[in-house]
């Protein structure tokens, strides 16, 4: 079967809640999106919300620390997202084989080895047991008391949380409320759902669905670039695809072979291509997906205006699903930097729809 991409970006808009909004919560909205980046909590705000047509505010929080539903925590890239609770163990396992601390560059680089890990961790199960919730620099008190390990009192402390992440990817800690500008931590155990961490082939599976039903076709390449930014060992990422024959479809797009989950390939080559505008969020899924190299999202010259310095991806305009321009907002206005012509009753409407959102 052989699609287009103007097919393949209407059908993901549409999978996604990007073309139309849909009614579904934030929890469902994350599930389907296979998590939402939430490095930046009001971007994981906007994200949810710009795929709601009837938008409901403080859904997020609410979701997040009230029903308990959501869980915060280090999953894809090392990166800050909010995942169902009942499904963020198959998405930590599988960050979990990356291994890096294994590696004698990462161990020299920020001064703790396995056995470091394995005893940080042991103190923070006993630490974070109880429903307790604490802040970045008890925690760290906590584990340099209790191990000696006062040489990475200064990396546990740091806000990049790289040595706190394996713990992530462990299933032995989450962030919990805001103390004020103050992060805490505690453990997943405490949330309503939790499920621990299943097999790794079980995890590949739930996480390689989840990800072609949002963003396929994709290759396995894509998905590992999304999934580790390219660091998981081609035997295991042949070895995790494989693990699904009979459930996908290999699909060319525009002459290149790549899958998409068997159930859907129908649906995908019925999807015609799209001619709507929708503004986008910084570090939105739709975009983070795909990749900010994925040329025929995003034009290969103006990827530096998404894909910006520090990590920074900016909000984008999307014309019949491609990038085609950039957004900010300004003392309560949107202001647009189109990279191309987009009609401009339709950009007027969008921009209407996202000030609203941006002002709620």
């Amino acid at each position: 079967m052989t699609v287009s991409w103007g097919q393949v970006l209407a059908w993901r808009m549409r999978r996604q809640f990007v073309e139309p909004p849909g009614d579904g919560s934030a929890v469902g909205i994350a599930r389907r999106l296979a998590g939402v980046q939430a490095q930046v909590a009001s971007a994981a705000e906007l994200a949810v919300a710009v795929r709601q047509a009837r938008p409901v505010p403080g859904d997020v929080p609410r979701a997040l620390w009230e029903e308990r539903a959501l869980v915060k925590t280090w999953v894809m890239r090392g990166t800050l997202h909010l995942l169902p609770v009942e499904e963020a163990g198959a998405y930590l396992a599988l960050c979990g084989t990356l291994r890096h601390w294994e590696k004698p560059s990462w161990q020299r680089t920020f001064g703790a080895t396995p056995a470091d890990l394995e005893a940080i961790a042991a103190v923070a199960v006993d630490a974070l047991a109880g429903g307790k919730a604490l802040t970045r620099q008890e925690l760290t008190t906590a584990i340099v008391d209790k191990t000696g390990s006062g040489h990475l009192a200064e990396v546990l402390g740091s806000g990049w949380g790289t040595v706190l992440k394996p713990l992530a990817w462990w299933g032995v800690l989450c962030h919990g409320p805001s103390q004020g500008a103050r992060v805490t931590f505690t453990s997943p155990e405490n949330l309503p759902g939790w499920r621990g961490l299943p097999p790794v082939e079980d995890a590949a599976r739930t996480v390689i669905r989840a990800f072609l039903g949002a963003y396929g076709p994709a290759t396995p390449q894509t998905f590992d670039n999304w999934l580790t930014r390219g660091g998981s060992r081609k035997k295991d990422l042949k070895g995790w695809f494989a693990a699904l024959d009979g459930e996908l479809a290999t699909v060319e797009v525009d002459g290149e072979p790549m899958y998409a989950l068997a159930e859907h390939a129908d649906e995908l080559a019925d999807t015609e291509p799209s001619r709507s505008v929708r503004l986008l969020g910084g570090f939105d899924p739709y975009v983070l997906g795909a990749g900010t190299n994925a040329t025929y999202l995003i034009p290969a010259e103006r990827r530096s205006e998404v894909s910006r310095t520090a990590g920074w991806i900016s909000p984008v305009v999307l014309h019949e699903g491609r990038v085609a321009g950039t957004w900010e907002a300004k003392d309560g206005e949107v202001s647009v930097t189109p990279f191309e012509d987009v009609p401009a009753d339709l950009l007027e409407t969008e921009v209407a729809r996202v000030r609203s959102l941006l002002t709620a």
